[in-house]
C-alpha cells in the first residue's frame, strides 16, 4: 500500500506550508515561466501545457493574462523591449568617431540580448508565425538602423540622408547579422563552440573587426557611387510673357 501522506519536516514535524505569492509575484512567476517554456517550445504550445508546467491552474493562468495573445505581448515586452536600452541611441548620436560609437554599442547591445531564450524565442517565432521578429525588427528600423548608416556615411565624410541602396542595405545586415550569428546562434542555438568564446578581449576584437570591415565597405561603395545631382530650386517662376498690344478688332 502506498503511503499518500506528506512527511513531516524534520524539524517542526509538520509538514511546511506552501507560501502564498502576493498577486505580483505570482504574474512574475507566470511570467518568468513562460519565457522558458515558449523559448523552449515555441508559441505554437498550449497554454495549459505551460500551466501544468509551471504548477498553476488552467484557470489561474487565464486570471492573470485573459489571452495567449496577452502573454506573448507580454513576453515580447520582457525580453525584447525591456532589453532595449535608450542610452544607446545616445551613444550613436554623441560626438564619438564612428568606429568609437559602433564598437561601443555592439559591446553592450551583445551582452544585454545574446541568451538562449532571446535567439530561440526569436528564431521559434519566425518559424511559426513571424510575429515577434517582425514586431523586433521595426523596432531597429526605427531606432537602430537609421544610426548605423548615418554613422558610417559621416565617417567617410557623407551626408547623405536618403535611404539605403540594396548594397548599403546588405553591409549593414552583414555587420549587425554577422555579429549576431557569431556570438550567439552559432554556440548558443547549434551548440557549436567558437574560438576564444567567453573571452572578453576576444568577443571585444570581433566587434572591432566587423566594424572596421563594415566602415571599410561602405566608404569603397560611397567612393563607387556617382557625385549626387546638384539640387533643383523649389522655387519656380513663371516664364515672362512678351508684352504684345491687343490687335483692333
Amino acid at each position: 500500500m502506498v503511503n499518500t501522506a506528506k512527511t513531516p519536516s524534520p524539524t517542526t514535524g509538520v509538514a511546511p506550508a506552501r507560501r502564498r505569492l502576493s498577486a505580483a509575484d505570482r504574474e512574475q512567476q507566470i511570467l518568468a515561466g513562460a519565457v522558458d517554456f515558449f523559448s523552449r517550445r515555441g508559441f505554437g504550445a498550449q497554454t495549459r501545457e505551460l500551466a501544468a508546467e509551471i504548477g498553476v491552474t488552467h484557470a489561474l493562468l487565464y486570471h492573470y493574462f485573459p489571452t495567449k495573445q496577452a502573454l506573448i505581448d507580454r513576453v515580447y515586452a520582457t525580453v525584447f523591449e525591456g532589453r532595449w536600452d535608450p542610452r544607446w541611441e545616445t551613444l550613436l548620436d554623441g560626438a564619438l568617431p564612428a568606429e568609437d560609437k559602433l564598437r561601443g554599442f555592439y559591446r553592450e547591445y551583445l551582452a544585454a540580448i545574446l541568451t538562449p531564450e532571446w535567439l530561440r524565442i526569436l528564431m521559434l517565432s519566425g518559424l511559426n508565425d513571424g510575429l515577434i521578429p517582425q514586431r523586433y525588427f521595426d523596432l531597429l528600423r526605427e531606432r537602430l538602423f537609421p544610426r548605423l548608416l548615418r554613422e558610417a556615411r559621416r565617417a567617410h565624410g557623407s551626408r547623405l540622408r536618403n535611404p539605403p541602396s540594396a548594397r548599403e542595405e546588405g553591409l549593414l545586415m552583414g555587420l549587425h547579422g554577422g555579429l549576431v550569428y557569431h556570438l550567439g546562434i552559432l554556440p548558443l542555438c547549434y551548440g557549436q563552440p567558437i574560438r576564444g568564446q567567453g573571452d572578453p578581449l576576444l568577443t571585444d576584437a570581433f566587434i572591432r573587426d566587423r566594424v572596421r570591415g563594415y566602415l571599410h565597405q561602405v566608404g569603397e561603395l560611397l567612393a563607387e557611387a556617382p557625385p549626387p545631382r546638384p539640387a533643383r530650386s523649389a522655387r519656380l517662376t513663371r516664364p515672362v510673357r512678351p508684352n504684345i498690344p491687343a490687335q483692333a478688332a
